[in-house]
């Protein structure tokens, strides 16, 4: 016959050997599975690039305006994210100029169904010769899926 307190005490030494072959199957399989997960997110990201078309305006990447954007490559992106890019419009045309920008073109169509462009140009007015900084956000839907890469072109049109 068994006492009491052993019962117990063989009680506690089986919870105790449960939990801790628990623990260590719950670490085996995150040490799997983590692996596995951490690269499916991986696979979520979408390389990208965009060109830039200047109408009575040019577009650069410096503030002395040497360096002209013809392109941006928004590099590899990531559900859910925003990525921004800074550059320097100039007025290079007779008459103070007001700017607006739009996208097209976008590779695949559906791509701008996860993805937005803006910036944060307020509108105010450019003198001839002036320049501006200018902050490209190019915002990823966290639900964006089948695109791996995409492209899209951005026109920056300045009006009198």
């Amino acid at each position: 016959m068994i006492p009491n307190g052993a019962t117990n005490m063989q009680r506690k030494e089986g919870i105790v050997a449960g939990a801790a072959l628990a623990l260590v199957l719950y670490t085996l399989i995150l040490s799997i599975l983590g692996p596995i997960v951490s690269a499916a997110v991986r696979n979520r990201t979408v390389s990208s690039y965009g060109s830039v078309k200047a109408i009575g305006v040019c577009v650069y990447w410096d503030q002395a305006c040497t360096s002209t954007v013809s392109s941006i490559d928004w590099g590899i992106v990531e559900p859910g994210s925003n990525v921004n890019r800074t550059v320097y419009i100039r007025n290079e045309g007779s008459a103070i100029v007001n700017l607006a920008i739009a996208t097209s073109n976008w590779n695949p169509s559906n791509a701008s169904s996860y993805m937005t462009l803006s910036w944060n140009y307020g509108g105010q007015i450019l003198n001839v010769g002036e320049v501006v900084k200018v902050e490209l956000t190019l915002s990823v839907s966290p639900d964006v899926t089948g695109i791996t890469s995409f492209s899209f072109d951005i026109t920056i049109t300045a009006s009198e």
